[in-house]
C-alpha cells in the first residue's frame, strides 16, 4: 500500500467561528464548507484542514452520499504546517504582530527550524521548514 500524503488533518473546538477566523486570520486559509458545527479551510498542498466542535461528532451522521462513522478527540493535540525556511523570520514577525505569542523556537540537527505557539484551544500549532525530518 502507497499513500501520497495527508489529504485532511482535523482538530476539535471550543467554538468554530473563533477558530475559523484565528486561521484565516493568520494563514489567509479558504472557507471551503462548514457551519457552526465545522469548519473545512482549504490548505495549500492540496489539503483540508478541518475545525469541529467538541463533542459534535459523537455519533454517526448522515449525508447524502453516505454515513460518516462517529469521531472526536479531546485535550490539547499538536499538528504542523509546511513554511518555506525564507519565510521563517516573516512568519514570527507576523505571529507577534497579530498579538500571537511565539511559545519556542527550535533548531533541528538536520537544518530544519520550528516555530511553535497556541490556538485559542491551546492545540500547540508548529510551523516546520524542510530539514527537519529525511522525508521534509
Amino acid at each position: 500500500m502507497h499513500i501520497n500524503g495527508v489529504a485532511e488533518t482535523a482538530i476539535y473546538v471550543e467554538n468554530v467561528a473563533r477558530s475559523t477566523e484565528f486561521y484565516q486570520r493568520l494563514f489567509g486559509l479558504r472557507r471551503l464548507l462548514g457551519d457552526e458545527q465545522f469548519s473545512a479551510l482549504e490548505v495549500p498542498g492540496p489539503a483540508v484542514f478541518l475545525l469541529f466542535q467538541k463533542g459534535s461528532r459523537r455519533e454517526a451522521f448522515s449525508t447524502p452520499g453516505g454515513v460518516i462513522p462517529a469521531h472526536g478527540a479531546s485535550g490539547e493535540i499538536h499538528f504542523a504546517f509546511k513554511i518555506s525556511r525564507e519565510s521563517l523570520e516573516e512568519c514570527a514577525r507576523e505571529l507577534g504582530d497579530l498579538g500571537v505569542a511565539i511559545e519556542s523556537t527550535v533548531e533541528w540537527p538536520r537544518g530544519g527550524k520550528s516555530l511553535y505557539f497556541r490556538d485559542p484551544d491551546q492545540h500547540l500549532v508548529e510551523l516546520i521548514t524542510p530539514g527537519c525530518w529525511t522525508n521534509y
